[in-house]
This record gives C-alpha cells, sequence and structure tokens, in this order.
C-alpha cells in the first residue's frame, strides 16, 4: 500500500479529532474531486512501519476520537488487503477508537466484505459535481451517504443503510427524517 499523507487533528472527515490516512489509488477517478493526486495507485510513499508508528503515535492521544481512511480509496485493490490488516491491529490495540472510511463504492456493493466488521462509519458513493453541497457533514455531494455500519450489519435487511447523524447535524428535514440519532 501506499499513501500520500497523514492529517493529524483533523475536524473535517469524520466525528472528533481524528488522524486521516491518504492512500494512493482510485479507479473511480471522479470529476471534481478534491484529491485526483491519489488516483495512482503508484503515487505517494511507501506505507512502512514508520508511517503506521506515526499513526500510532496519534491514537495514543486520549482527544484523538479515531482515523479516517480516505484517498485515493482505501478500497481499491492496492489498498484493500493492507488497509483491512491495519484496522485489525488497529481495533485490537485502540477498541474506543472509531474508524470511518470514504469510497467511491456504494454500501449495496460492499456490505458483505470481511472490512465491514471493523468499519464504524462508511461514507459510501463517488462524488457527483452536479449535487456538490458544501454545506453537508463528512461529504461532498449529496448522493453520498454517512452510513451506521455497525447498525447497519445488524439489521435483517443489510442492504438498506443505517444512516449516522447526531442530533447536532443541520442537513434538512429530508435528512434528519431518515436518522438514527447516535449519542457518545
Amino acid at each position: 500500500m501506499r499513501y500520500h499523507n497523514i492529517t493529524k487533528d483533523d475536524m473535517l472527515n469524520g466525528e472528533g479529532l481524528r488522524v486521516v490516512l491518504w492512500v494512493a489509488g482510485c479507479s473511480h477517478c471522479c470529476s471534481g474531486c478534491q484529491n485526483p493526486m491519489t488516483w495512482d495507485p503508484n503515487g505517494g510513499l511507501l506505507f512502512d512501519e514508520a508511517a503506521k508508528q506515526e499513526i500510532y503515535e496519534q491514537l495514543d492521544h486520549s482527544y484523538i476520537s479515531g482515523i479516517t481512511f480516505s484517498g485515493g480509496d482505501p478500497l481499491h485493490h492496492a489498498n484493500h488487503f493492507d488497509v483491512m490488516h491495519f484496522m485489525a491491529e488497529i481495533k485490537e490495540k485502540y477498541p474506543n477508537k472509531t474508524i470511518w472510511l470514504y469510497t467511491g463504492d456504494s454500501w449495496e456493493e460492499i456490505r458483505f466484505d470481511p472490512i465491514m466488521k471493523y468499519i464504524d462509519v462508511l461514507i459510501d458513493g463517488e462524488f457527483k459535481m452536479e449535487e456538490r453541497d458544501v454545506t453537508l457533514y463528512w461529504k461532498g455531494s449529496r448522493n453520498q451517504r454517512v452510513i451506521d455500519v455497525k447498525k447497519s450489519l445488524e439489521q435483517e435487511a443489510t442492504e438498506v443503510p443505517v444512516i449516522y447523524c447526531d442530533d447536532y447535524k443541520n442537513e434538512g428535514a429530508d435528512y434528519a427524517a431518515n436518522c438514527t440519532v447516535s449519542k457518545g
């Protein structure tokens, strides 16, 4: 796996203060993507032990809520295996930290993927410039969903995801009507 950046004390890519791993490799190549430099799976730097330790140092801080995997696409075939194993290590070492993941894939395509057992919140769907909305929390376009993976997997009809949100969100009445309130 290769990566472009590790962001510390990030407040834009998930709830609370987070560390973000920006992986290299994406096959979606969305028009208007904010990170086209991450599309090439051979770009960036090799994710090595030093990079892993840099992330662990951040996760050691009590004020860090968790890690977000973004990019690129963490589920790109060049990343999937390594991301899943790294997530397993994180869940073992930091069971109270949350894992968020951004992907251009849809929940319906990936809901049975074994990696889902490590993810707390999934932001799914390709970015669509015609649906871009800068007022949305944690996503760039209205077609994308912020999914509570644990609750979605617990229900019988896993094809219908449970939308993640908090009581302080202001994404409009339609969003709030379909929202399961999650209190930490």
